[in-house]
């Protein structure tokens, strides 16, 4: 299928924006309403924008009528804590989906390996029609942190990994990547995502914000990379045993070096 898709991701899939200076923001994230929602690791969100403008997280194809990641509902309760964070989301001009900001708890390499996922932004998605893709905001200073991007879940030669510094700013074809992060610290770690749909729009937000296609990957220890390799299968196959014994069929065994 055809869509209207955003030149600047491209080559990699992904770009990192000149970092924000949100130094005399307020934390308005402290204010918002939380709610659990599994994500990549021990999670809660903070619904910005919803389906219908309500504190909740579901994909917009679970609704009734169901519709893609598009056309976000606004929450006033959420956008009166935080009329900021609902301005940055907003900057780019671009249509705006499911917009949420995401707690995290610290966790492992090991932990986000397992974890990866890769999003369904595009369910529903017409012919012809912009790409979703997604924008991260590091809204807390987590620079020993890391946004982990594979092409291949079980191959970590396709692995990419962004630090997230305070104000980083990274869009990232999450339907392409399985994604997860990294969280080192002893506090929680929170991000604002905004689901938006390429195009024009977009386009000129990244060129104005010197999107890099190229930036730095952190390097991390082989051992460490290995050993997380090995714990992500036995994982997965723990899991597998598990829902079989139940009658369950999940994901056949994978070799854990092609």
């Amino acid at each position: 299928m055809s869509f209207i898709t955003s030149q600047a991701l491209e080559a990699t899939g992904y770009v990192v924006l000149d970092q924000y200076d949100q130094a005399a923001d307020p934390t308005e994230w402290l204010n918002l309403e939380y709610i659990g929602w599994r994500s990549s690791g021990i999670t809660r969100f903070a619904p910005l924008a919803s389906y219908a403008g309500d504190i909740e997280c579901n994909g917009f194809w679970n609704h009734t009528p169901p519709r893609t990641d598009k056309n976000g509902v606004w929450v006033p309760s959420q956008v009166e804590k935080a009329p900021n964070l609902a301005r940055r989301a907003q900057e780019p001009g671009a249509n705006v989906g499911r917009c949420r900001v995401i707690e995290l708890q610290p966790n492992t390499y090991a932990d986000a390996i397992y974890n990866l996922h890769q999003d369904d932004n595009n369910r529903l998605n017409e012919e012809g029609a912009g790409w979703v893709v997604r924008g991260w905001f590091n809204l807390t200073d987590d620079r020993d942190s890391l946004l982990i991007l594979r092409e291949d879940r079980f191959d970590p030669a396709t692995e990419i990994r962004l630090a997230l510094p305070a104000g980083s700013r990274i869009i990232v074809d999450t339907q392409r990547f399985w994604h997860a992060v990294w969280h080192q610290g002893a506090q929680p770690r929170y991000s604002l995502i905004t689901s938006w749909t390429s195009g024009p729009e977009l386009d000129s937000y990244i060129a104005d914000n010197n999107g890099n296609q190229h930036p730095l990957s952190v390097e991390l220890d082989e051992r460490l990379v290995s050993d997380a390799q090995i714990e992500l299968h036995r994982r997965i196959e723990e899991r597998r045993r598990v829902f079989e014994a139940q009658g369950i069929v999940m994901e056949p065994p994978t070799e854990l070096y092609n």
